[in-house]
């Protein structure tokens, strides 16, 4: 298994240009072209909705005529629309109703909800609930205060992993080995930035030992406060994070590590015992 494991791992970091040629080689259950039409899939956001084969080629690493050939495909199966004017794509019915259908049966969402909106009426603050994708995480599930002005972000946004409080608290819950990794990814993509960046990091692990959550005040966006807290359901379904934020005008850093922090992590505890059938 482990290296099904790590052929995964390296085709959702590196893509599917670097795996394309060695991926058969490690593990021949490993299905290459449904990976490139998944990562075709996966190009579409709720910021780039619309798409051309030219801008998925630049996405995926991925040769146009391979784009073409998949794109052709997908829209036949009605996972994508194609629009003859613009000439580009978008996901179609078939594609939405998969992630649904996925956001609809998650337990930890249903049972999250009413908990994240207690606190969010109490703190008026946002509260929302990720989990990872890539080096990435994806909104899929938000509760507002009444008078929250955080920014406004739609179920299926994506937010970096490295700079914002959800992202640390998922990387401070990691086993070191899997932290480790994660870090080297992240230090492949960010260049000159990845010595502060780390130091924001090894931070957050010694805020979560320390305090059971994680903070970032004007790291992600210079004007957002938030704490971050960890989920890891004991029967293996997913690795998921929670956070609360608010503007900084409206949040200091000492509200966050003596208030916002604190119940952000009792939530948490609680949509853990409900999990666990407690």
């Amino acid at each position: 298994m482990v290296a099904a494991v790590t052929i995964y791992e390296q085709w959702e970091t590196d893509g599917p240009r670097a795996m394309s040629a060695s991926a058969p080689a490690h593990d021949r259950k490993f299905v290459i072209a449904l990976a490139r039409g998944l990562d075709v899939l996966r190009a579409f956001t709720p910021a780039d909705c619309v798409l051309g084969n030219q801008e998925l080629a630049q996405r995926t690493g991925l040769p146009k005529a391979t784009i073409s050939r998949l794109t052709y495909t997908l829209t036949k199966l009605g996972y994508l629309l194609h629009n003859e004017r613009l000439s580009k794509y978008t996901l179609a019915p078939g594609a939405i109703s998969l992630g649904y259908s996925a956001l609809i049966n998650l337990r930890v969402r249903q049972i999250a909800l009413p908990l994240m909106q207690e606190l969010a009426d109490h703190t008026d603050a946002t509260v929302a609930l990720g989990i990872r994708d890539r080096l990435n995480l994806i909104y899929i599930e938000q509760a507002r205060g009444r008078s929250s002005s955080m920014l406004r972000l739609e179920l299926g946004a994506r937010l970096p992993m490295a700079t914002t409080a959800m992202g640390r608290a998922l990387l401070a819950a990691a086993p070191e080995e899997e932290r480790e990794w994660l870090m080297s990814h992240i230090a492949k993509h960010a260049g000159d930035n990845w010595p502060a960046l780390r130091e924001g990091i090894e931070q957050a692990v010694d805020d979560y030992e320390k305090r059971g959550f994680t903070l970032s005040v004007g790291e992600w966006q210079s004007d957002i406060a938030a704490a971050g807290v960890p989920l890891v359901p004991a029967d293996g379904s997913g690795v998921y994070a929670f956070n609360c934020g608010e503007p900084v005008f409206r949040l200091s850093r000492e509200q966050i590590v003596n208030d916002i922090g604190p119940r952000l992590a009792a939530m948490v505890q609680k949509v853990q015992a409900a999990l666990a059938g407690h």
